[in-house]
């Protein structure tokens, strides 16, 4: 199993840059494919970026393509989503998601969540 811990979210003009971490425990880490999501009110959990067990491959939606940056640190334990050019669309809870086995968009597919960080863009 595996335990995640969402930090970095916060309040940004539109432009601007925030750095998301996700913190996860368990001794099995380095085995779970990555992603992670976003949910704004009122709409349904969208797919922002998956990450694989050894960081080779990474996927993004065509919506943060471009701007946003996942990364991940085995050694550490930790998951990054490095977010530029940040737009008020952004704005949204993310949430940092772990999956055995081949990563995808389908949040469903995903047995692990943490309790999210929220992202505020504002205009």
């Amino acid at each position: 199993q595996v335990q995640l811990v969402e930090s970095g979210g916060g309040l940004v003009q539109a432009g601007g840059s925030l750095r998301l971490s996700c913190a996860a425990s368990g001794s099995t880490f380095s085995s779970y494919d990555m992603g992670w999501f976003r949910q704004a009110p009122g709409k349904e959990r969208e797919f922002v970026a998956t990450i694989s067990w050894g960081g080779v491959n990474k996927d993004y939606s065509e919506s943060v393509k471009g701007r946003f940056t996942i990364s991940r640190d085995n050694g550490k334990k930790m998951v990054y989503l490095q977010m530029n050019s940040l737009r008020p669309e952004d704005t949204a809870a993310y949430y940092c998601a772990a999956k055995k086995g081949a990563a995808g968009p389908t949040p469903e597919l995903y047995g692990y969540w943490g309790q999210g960080t929220q992202v505020t863009v504002s205009s």
